[in-house]
């Protein structure tokens, strides 16, 4: 069981038993749906979560979705049009409902708000971040990355086409502005 130390925020317990439950659930519940590209490491049996690159200009949304869930981009990109959700429409980093509806859809229960960034280690063990936040036209706009607190430590995966390493630590790089905790599948 994890536990996270109220004053320091240091998270205690079995961490890699923790992303296994997690991971293992999400891929049990792609795999339910025939969509299962999760990653198994054979050398340390250890499930890995995988970056996903997004294929469109507002797709940050669908592909964080994606690596959540275990699936492609191209899969989740099909189910977020089936229910109306475009790739192409800009609110999908200017509003959190339609991410929000996809990672319901996966089974994958989003929290409800979004919570202020306060730190990297006050963070959950799982979490969709708002990056490169800024206003336009009275409109904020962000990008979407996902938090992930695996068994060899924090990253975050970043779906940007233009990344060589879609997989960052360069935590003071990222200037996150708000978080949604990501309860599980």
């Amino acid at each position: 069981m994890l536990t996270r130390e109220p004053t320091t925020g240091e998270v205690t317990g079995d961490t890699l038993t923790g992303a296994t439950s997690f991971l293992t659930r999400c891929h049990d519940m792609a795999k339910m749906h025939g969509r299962s590209n999760i990653q198994w490491t054979n050398v340390e049996t250890r499930v890995v979560m995988k970056p996903v690159v997004q294929l469109e200009r507002t797709g940050c949304g669908i592909a964080s979705v994606a690596a959540l869930a275990g699936v492609s981009y191209r899969e989740a990109r099909r189910v977020a049009n089936r229910l109306g959700i475009l790739s192409g429409d800009p609110t999908l980093w200017s509003e959190t409902h339609h991410v929000r509806r996809l990672l319901t859809q996966y089974g994958i229960r989003p929290a409800s708000t979004e919570v202020p960034f306060t730190s990297w280690e006050a963070l959950p063990d799982r979490a969709l971040l708002a990056i490169k936040w800024r206003r336009e036209r009275d409109r904020a706009f962000w990008h979407w990355v996902v938090f992930w607190r695996g068994p060899h430590g924090p990253v975050v995966f970043d779906s940007k086409r233009a990344l060589r390493r879609h997989v960052r630590t360069d935590f003071g790089r990222m200037k996150p502005k708000w978080f949604i905790a990501i309860a599980g599948c």
